[in-house]
């Protein structure tokens, strides 16, 4: 699961950032409005699942943010995150196109989970658990078991597991897991995708579940 954190206040998008990779999520941060639509309007745009959205940004206002993805059909869904949350604030923000409205100061782990049930609307649905075989993923907890017992998965195991889960036996390419396991940081060229998997079937144990298909990718 791949996030945007647009927030203007460096520390807080900073916070937000780590507490969302130590919840295995990928997260990057734009500081501005324009940022923002630059990244998600360009090539790599359709990588972020969420996108939690600073209402008033510098550069270009959040509202003409959300209202610029949904006039482009960004697959996107938008989270709005600011200080004004009375009633009228959280109509208008739903009203302008956000998918989820969320007050300042917040409790993380709801935010955690309103980011989590977001993710599972911007792709063909998938259920909150997913069940293949003895193998359990809990994407709104965050966990994944086998055979009863819970895998001490790092954020990127956990991360290529989900995705190939959500795949439904579909090949995933290691580039769709590449933008959409890891941030921005990562490099392109990099064997990250193959060692994570390979350090994954070692987790997961026997029968083997993950299957490489030759020069396209991995399956479930």
């Amino acid at each position: 699961m791949r996030v945007l954190i647009v927030e203007d206040d460096g520390e807080t998008a900073r916070a937000v950032a780590a507490g969302l990779r130590r919840a295995r999520m990928a997260a990057d941060v734009a500081y501005d409005g324009t940022a923002a639509l630059e990244r998600l309007l360009g090539a790599d745009g359709a990588a972020y699942d969420v996108v939690v959205l600073d209402r008033d940004l510098p550069g270009t206002h959040g509202d003409e943010v959300c209202a610029a993805l949904v006039a482009a059909g960004c697959r996107s869904r938008v989270l709005m995150l600011t200080a004004a949350g009375g009633a009228d604030d959280i109509v208008d923000g739903l009203g302008r196109g956000a998918d989820d409205y969320l007050a300042k100061p917040f409790d993380f782990p709801v935010l955690v989970a309103r980011i989590a049930a977001l993710a599972r609307r911007a792709h063909p649905a998938v259920p909150p658990v997913v069940r293949h075989g003895d193998l359990l993923l809990d994407s709104a907890r965050r966990t994944a078991a086998r055979g009863g017992r819970e895998l001490a998965l790092t954020p990127k195991e956990f991360g290529v597991l989900e995705l190939l889960l959500a795949a439904g036996g579909r090949t995933v390419s290691a580039e769709e897991l590449l933008d959409r396991v890891w941030d921005e940081a990562a490099d392109p060229f990099t064997s990250a995708v193959k060692i994570t998997v390979s350090r994954l079937r070692t987790k997961l144990g026997a029968p083997p579940v993950i299957e490489t298909v030759a020069r396209s990718g991995y399956r479930i």
